[in-house]
C-alpha cells in the first residue's frame, strides 16, 4: 500500500502528562498528520464525538474520565455525534505497572499498547500498522456493501461449480443447516449469501461472524450479548449476533477457530433454539438458521481435540465443498469477464478486454490465492495495461 495514504491522517492524543502529548504531537506532526490532543478522557470523548479522526491514542491513568472508560464509550456508544469513531482504532499509553490492565483494554477493542517511556519506533510502526489497518477495514467494508448491493453472484459453468449450485438450488429453500468448506478465497461467503438470498429468511436479517477475526475472551459475548456491568467495559446491555439475526441466517465464518468454550455454547443454542446473554440468566429464544464454512479439515481438527464432534454434525447436515480455482480453470475466462466489467464499472472506465492469449497465460498460473487473488491481478491489469490485455502484459504483472 502506498505511504502517502497514511501522511494526512487525523490523530487525537489524549494524556494527562503535557510532556507526553507534546512529544507525540511533534513526533507525528513531523510524520506530515494533522494532530490534536486532549487533557483527558472526557474531553477526548468530546472531541470524538465532534471530529472523525484515523487513530487515537489515549493514556489509560487520567483524572475525570481513565483511559477504559473512554474506550468503552469510544466503543459502545451508539448515539455519539461521530459513530463513525467506534471504528477507529486506540492505542492505549500504559506506565509499567499497567500492562495488566492494557491487556483488557485489548479485550475491549483496542488496537494496541505503548510503554512509557515511549519508543519513537515503535510509535511510528504502530502509528502505520494501525492507519493501515483501519484503511483495509474499510475498503474491504465497502466492497461487502457492493458485493450485497448488487446480490450474490456464483460465476462459471464447470462442472465442479455447477455441482455447486445444484446443491444451492436444493437446499436453499429449506431450514437445513450447511457446511461451506473450501481453501481460502474460493468465494465461500458468496455461497452463503445465495443460500439466504434464494430461503424463505431472504427478507430477515444476514448477520456474518469472523469466528477467527475475534478474540477467544470476547466470542461468547460477541455471539450471545451481554448485560451491563457483566465485565469491564460492559457499559450497556447489548444484543448478540444469534439476536440479531433473529428471523434471518446466521453466516458463522471460519467456525473452525473457534475456542471449545464457545463451540459448546453454540452447540446448545441449536439444540434448544435459546441463547443466554453474558452476565445473565435469562434465556432468550432465537429462530435463526445457521450457516458455517471453514478452510480448516475439521476431521483432523476433531482428532486433534480442538472441535467437537457433536457440533460437526449439528452443522454439517448439508456440506458444501467449493472447488478451488485451479480445478475449474475452464471457468477463469467467465470470471475475467465477469471482473473486468465489474471493475471498470467501479472505476469509471470503457470495459477493457482479454485477448485469447491472456486468457491462456492466466490459466496456466496457479491460483494460491483463488478467486481473490485472480480478481485482485484482473484488476492490476485493467490498472496498469491498455485497452487490450495480452498475455505480455499478464507476465509483466500478474
Amino acid at each position: 500500500m502506498h505511504p502517502n495514504l497514511f501522511y494526512m491522517a487525523k490523530l487525537l492524543i489524549i494524556d494527562d502528562e503535557r510532556g507526553i502529548r507534546n512529544t507525540l504531537r511533534e513526533i507525528l506532526a513531523d510524520e506530515g498528520h494533522e494532530v490534536d490532543v486532549a487533557e483527558n478522557g472526557k474531553q477526548g470523548l468530546e472531541m470524538a464525538q465532534a471530529k472523525a479522526y484515523d487513530l487515537i491514542f489515549s493514556d489509560i491513568k487520567m483524572p475525570e474520565m481513565d483511559g477504559l472508560e473512554f474506550l468503552a464509550k469510544l466503543k459502545n456508544d451508539e448515539n455519539d455525534a461521530n459513530d463513525a469513531n467506534g471504528e477507529c482504532p486506540v492505542v492505549m499509553i500504559s506506565g509499567h505497572g499497567d500492562v495488566e490492565t492494557a491487556v483488557q483494554a485489548l479485550k475491549m477493542g483496542a488496537y494496541d499498547f505503548l510503554l512509557k517511556p515511549l519508543d519513537l519506533n515503535r510509535i511510528l510502526i504502530t502509528t502505520k500498522n494501525a492507519l493501515e489497518s483501519k484503511t483495509l477495514k474499510q475498503e474491504t467494508k465497502q466492497l461487502r456493501k457492493k458485493v450485497v448491493a448488487k446480490g450474490a453472484t456464483m460465476v462459471g459453468e464447470s462442472a465442479a461449480i455447477m455441482r455447486v449450485r445444484d446443491i444451492i438450488n436444493k437446499v436453499a429453500p429449506t431450514e437445513a443447516r450447511v457446511l461451506i468448506t473450501g481453501q481460502n478465497g474460493t468465494g465461500k461467503e458468496v455461497i452463503a449469501h445465495l443460500i439466504h438470498e434464494n430461503s424463505a429468511r431472504a427478507n430477515g436479517p444476514m448477520v456474518e461472524v469472523n469466528c477467527a477475526a475475534i478474540p477467544s475472551e470476547l466470542i461468547e459475548s460477541e455471539l450471545f450479548g451481554h448485560m451491563k456491568g457483566s465485565f469491564t467495559g460492559a457499559v450497556k446491555d447489548r444484543a448478540g449476533k444469534f439476536e440479531q439475526a433473529d428471523g434471518g441466517t446466521l453466516f458463522l465464518d471460519e467456525i473452525g477457530d473457534m475456542s471449545l468454550a464457545a463451540q459448546t455454547k453454540v452447540l446448545r443454542a441449536l439444540q434448544e433454539s435459546e441463547i443466554t446473554r453474558v452476565g445473565s440468566d435469562k434465556a432468550i429464544k432465537v429462530n435463526v438458521r445457521v450457516l458455517a464454512a471453514t478452510n480448516k479439515d475439521l476431521a483432523k481438527e476433531i482428532a486433534e481435540g480442538n472441535f467437537r464432534e457433536d457440533l460437526f454434525h449439528r452443522l454439517n447436515v448439508i456440506p458444501i465443498h467449493v472447488p478451488a480455482l485451479n480445478d475449474r480453470i475452464e471457468d477463469i475466462p467467465l470470471l475475467v469477464a465477469h471482473f473486468a466489467e465489474q471493475i471498470c464499472g467501479e472505476q469509471g472506465i470503457a470495459v477493457k478486454t482479454f485477448d485469447a492469449g491472456a486468457i491462456k497465460a492466466l490459466q496456466d498460473k496457479q491460483w494460491t490465492g483463488n478467486i481473490r487473488q485472480l480478481r485482485n491481478v484482473v484488476e492490476r491489469l485493467i490498472i496498469l495495461a491498455g485497452s487490450k490485455i495480452t498475455a505480455e502484459d499478464v507476465e509483466a504483472y500478474a
